[in-house]
């Protein structure tokens, strides 16, 4: 086949793409739907509850993928799953557009959250079934079907940014919903003709016979390896996520967003993390293969290490952005360019491109074959605990204040990344050849 993808690759990268527009789009909306005024047609909530809200949402966006792996590898197999999830989280997005309440709400973040956990980690296992496990090709094409996640979640805050802004946010959320019903006809219109039999069939049902084999101990060490640096992720996506609430609200008040007569909408900054991975993941990409071939290319740890360590760079800018609001009020915040944040989304997309499409393929490659889906879970089980953490560090800016909140998370970050280095040698040889 040589270094040609299988088709199959680019259908699952429109449905993410597809379901990733319609996260995303809602994403950049939440925190400012909760926290603006209901005249402005918003929920009226304070700031802090509102990223508490928007924390435990984003998180057990995260937990439910390991009740839906589960599911998936012992009952109804990934493609039913992934239909399954896709219709809910439709309905949630416009169980959000339908009514501004409380009650219509927390069922739409509800819809979403169960929606996620059948379609998340399924689809992510079926990409890496159309590699054989020592295919040279399935980092690569993690990176590409990473590259479509990106694709929808900078499409997403433009477009419904801008109708939320014209129309209103109830109008933002069904754009959303949309988003999900396009990728859900593109998967159902032509799954069949280019995956063939790939997750029609619970994994349980495949491997009946391995089902009581138990774990090699290569198998469970590699299995201890996922877990180990899945706790370091919890650290990056914690810091990662504040994108959505403490960096969005900081924005909102503190940035200056004029360009000429025209003002940037808040919601347009989510579009910046997107925008510099769809440029910066094809570079990197290169870069790893040049350095494969020249037998220097660094281990995933150390990737991981090294995206820990940007991440706390990024904050620093932010940091020194606090630094230079510091004395306005409330009616007249002092605001500094935007350069400021923008920088702070460049480090932070390249510290995510070391970390999270290498994460994906790592677990694919780890993971014991009878318990895939279940691992990828488990992977997204860090993000869980990750967002929660993020919702509450954010909560306390209005106590603390952003540039404690900020400095503190550029410290531990950098921290964090000093000790997945010193573990470096030892997970290695934990993987017994695949890191």
């Amino acid at each position: 086949m040589g270094n040609r993808h299988p088709k199959g690759l680019y259908l699952l990268f429109a449905t993410e793409m597809w379901e990733r527009f319609s996260y995303y789009g809602m994403r950049s909306l939440l925190v400012l739907y909760l926290t603006k005024s209901v005249l402005e047609g918003g929920m009226g909530i304070s700031s802090s509850d509102a990223s508490l809200i928007y924390g435990y949402f984003t998180g057990f966006v995260y937990f439910t993928p390991m009740i839906g792996g589960w599911l998936a590898d012992n009952y109804l197999g990934q493609r039913k799953s992934i239909v399954i999830g896709a219709i809910l989280m439709m309905l949630g997005q416009w169980s959000l557009s339908y009514e501004a309440s409380l009650t219509y709400l927390f069922i739409g973040l509800l819809l979403l959250i169960v929606g996620n956990g059948f379609f998340k980690p399924n689809i992510s296992v079926i990409v890496g079934d159309l590699y054989d496990p020592t295919d040279s090709r399935r980092d690569a094409a993690f990176t590409i079907f990473y590259m479509g996640i990106n694709v929808g979640a900078f499409l997403a805050p433009l477009l419904t940014g801008y109708v939320a802004l014209k129309y209103g946010y109830s109008y933002g959320f069904l754009v959303a919903g949309l988003g999900m019903f396009v990728g859900l006809l593109v998967y159902l219109a032509l799954g069949n003709k280019y995956l063939g039999d790939i997750g029609k069939y619970p994994s349980k049902a495949k491997d009946a016979l391995d089902d009581d084999t138990p774990l090699t101990k290569e198998e469970k060490d590699r299995t201890l390896v996922i877990l180990v640096i899945a706790i370091f992720c919890i650290c990056f996506f914690a810091g990662f996520e504040q994108a959505g609430s403490s960096m969005t609200l900081f924005t909102n008040t503190h940035v200056d967003r004029h360009i000429g007569s025209f003002e940037v909408p808040t919601e347009w900054f989510q579009s910046i993390n997107p925008l510099f991975i769809v440029v910066l993941a094809p570079i990197l990409s290169a870069l790893w293969t040049y350095l494969s071939k020249r037998g220097v290319e660094p281990s995933i740890p150390v990737k991981m290490a090294f995206g820990m360590i940007l991440l706390g760079v990024g904050f620093i800018f932010l940091y020194v952005a606090n630094c230079n609001v510091v004395g306005g009020s409330v009616d007249e915040p002092i605001k500094v360019g935007m350069s400021f944040v923008v920088f702070a989304y460049l480090f932070h997309t390249i510290g995510e491109l070391c970390l999270s499409p290498i994460g994906l393929s790592m677990v694919s490659k780890l993971s014991p074959v009878k318990f895939a889906s279940i691992m990828m879970g488990v992977w997204f089980l860090s993000s869980f605990f990750a967002n929660i953490i993020g919702g509450y560090v954010a909560s306390l800016i209005s106590s603390l204040g952003a540039g404690t909140i900020f400095l503190s998370l550029s410290i531990f970050s950098i921290f964090i990344g000093g000790c997945l280095l010193f573990l470096n040698k030892w997970l290695v040889n934990k993987s017994h050849g695949i890191l």
